[in-house]
């Protein structure tokens, strides 16, 4: 079918602006990003609002932002945020979207003091109301009655949530597995699932990370088990490397420290942050004292272990600094390890892997989840999949959180279990009810960059001449002029990127060739300011492109005197 864009929540419902519809703009058809709408009677919820990582096919940002756009259009109609858990790609772009948003912020405990912590140093705590809500307890926004149920992933108090309407109710899962020993945190409310199912669900909206894995995810128990075995047998200095806000994983490395004898220290401020947000949630009450960062070096090798966070190769975060041996205080070398206990998320592989050639040139012995069993993933392999199935018994499964690929094998899955699926990406309008589910339009989507302090599009021509730059370099024609258009003195180029110092002679010649063109051009263009610009840059370009044969990003300033 024809799909046009969508403005309003109206537009999408029948002709009394009713119905029950679901729009992600992040998260659906790629990983990371988690933004999602639903739309009820005129109002909206979202769900989660998290960033992605660029990877190495967008060297010009790092960190990316689902575009809201659309919903800051009809923002009046926004009721809040829902949290699920407290993973980057599902929180993370709370504190840089919520002034386009303004909305409050529903969140477990743990989730909350995480939050804060990110809003209290974007400035904007005392602006943002954030509502806690205890783990598996319900509430109700306008048209919805909300429940949290329980559910095992790699960070506590992960929440699936049931969103029950006047039109049925539709249990979206976020990040979850089934683990019988989650180490921190509950088990999934599986008692609750079953008679969630028992009432009639008419849809699951669910992770599909893990579809194309045969089998059950396995259990943090079993990891604890093995990292606490290898940490005991290794020399000199030991460095874990996992996810900041995996707590049941940081936990156990710091037991397995304990139980070798040694003396933890946390590298990372984002460790920091996720276990002071852990405590102020009743979690972690009961590890040692760590070690300064400044006070590694009285610890002897031998008795010491570092939890370092880094582990998709971030070039900014300690593991990478370690590697390069540019950290103040954290220094590994030969005999040393570091243990990577992390998957690694697409698009990170070129990263992670300069971090281990980097450690490996040290003479640090790189452990990975290929060498030993140092780690289980937070979300629901196949089998999973089928429990759940088989516990809430939906009419329909809307497959979410992934590629294509796994959107797709998910679908087939659900499909084998006898269950109807709907196929969506991110822009897509599923339309709940009335009738039976099916993608009814779509509405505008796209990607947002973090640079610096700032957001700019994805696609604007900040990052274009940003990724212009980075590739063919760019080049600046300076040159005065009196009022009449007459140039004075010679003209100056700068050309980072293209010259250097050593550069000197070729310099020249391309500023006296300029300066030749510049005399050159015709008198009535220098009456008109815009168009000699304009004349002086193609120039420019044209000199720049027959030396280097090259098109770098050209610019020029004209000073008059």
């Amino acid at each position: 079918m024809a799909k046009s864009t969508v403005k309003t929540l109206n537009s999408v419902q029948d002709d009394a602006g009713q119905g029950f519809i679901f729009v992600p703009l992040g998260g659906t058809g790629e990983i990371g990003m988690n933004f999602n709408l639903y739309g009820c009677d005129g109002a909206w919820l979202a769900v989660d609002c998290g960033i992605g990582f660029s990877g190495p096919d967008m060297p010009e940002t790092e960190i990316l932002l689902p575009d809201p756009a659309f919903i800051v259009e009809q923002r009046e109609a926004l009721l809040g945020i829902v949290v699920t858990h407290v993973h980057e790609d599902h929180i993370g772009g709370i504190a840089r979207l919520w002034p386009q948003l303004r909305c409050p912020v529903y969140a477990t405990p743990f989730a909350a003091a995480v939050i804060r912590r990110k809003l209290n140093e974007a400035g904007l705590l005392r602006e943002v109301k954030i509502h806690t809500i205890q783990p598996g307890g319900s509430f109700v926004l306008g048209p919805f009655q909300l429940r949290y149920l329980a559910m095992t992933h790699s960070t506590p108090e992960a929440q699936a949530l049931a969103l029950t309407t006047r039109y049925g109710t539709v249990l979206h899962t976020g990040d979850w597995k089934f683990d019988p020993s989650p180490i921190i945190g509950e088990l999934s409310d599986e008692a609750g699932l079953k008679a969630l199912g028992d009432a009639g669900v008419l849809a699951i909206v669910s992770d599909s990370t893990n579809a194309t894995v045969e089998g059950h995810s396995g259990s943090e128990l079993d990891v604890a088990k093995s990292l606490e075995a290898l940490i005991m047998d290794l020399p000199g200095r030991v460095a874990v490397t996992c996810f900041a806000s995996n707590i049941a994983r940081v936990a156990s490395v710091i037991d397995a420290g304990v139980a070798a004898g040694r003396h933890v220290a946390l590298i990372g401020r984002s460790l920091g942050n996720y276990i002071a947000a852990a405590q102020e949630a009743g979690y972690l009450q009961d590890v040692p004292d760590f070690i300064p960062e400044k006070s590694i070096g009285s610890i002897p090798d031998d008795n010491l272990l570092l939890v370092v966070t880094g582990s998709q190769g971030e070039p900014r975060a300690a593991l990478a600094r370690i590697a390069s041996d540019t950290h103040p205080h954290a220094v590994l070398g030969e005999g040393d390890t570091v243990i990577f206990s992390s998957r690694v998320i697409p698009g990170n592989e070129r990263s992670i892997a300069t971090v281990r050639d980097g450690l490996a040139r040290r003479g640090v012995n790189v452990i990975t989840d290929d060498d030993e069993f140092t780690h289980v993933s937070g979300h629901p392999a196949r089998d999973e999949l089928r429990k759940l199935y088989k516990l809430v018994r939906p009419q329909y499964v809307i497959p979410t959180h992934g590629t294509w690929r796994h959107l797709s094998t998910h679908a087939a899955l659900a499909e084998e279990e006898g269950i109807p699926t709907v196929l969506i990406e991110n822009g897509d309008v599923l339309q709940f009810a009335p009738g039976r589910p099916e993608v009814v339009d779509t509405v505008p989507t796209g990607r947002l960059a973090v640079d610096g302090e700032r957001i700019v599009p994805l696609k604007g021509s900040v990052m274009a001449n940003r990724r212009r730059m980075l590739f063919n370099g760019a080049v600046i024609g300076s040159f005065a002029m009196d009022g009449s258009g007459k140039l004075l003195g010679a003209p100056k180029i700068s050309a980072p990127g293209l010259l250097d110092e050593v550069d000197a002679v070729l310099r020249q010649e391309i500023e006296a060739e300029y300066k030749e063109v510049l005399y050159k051009l015709r008198g009535e263009l220098r009456r008109d300011d815009s168009a000699f610009i304009n004349a002086a840059k193609a120039a420019l370009r044209k000199i720049i492109g027959r030396h280097f044969g090259k098109r770098p990003l050209v610019e020029v300033h004209a000073i008059q005197v």
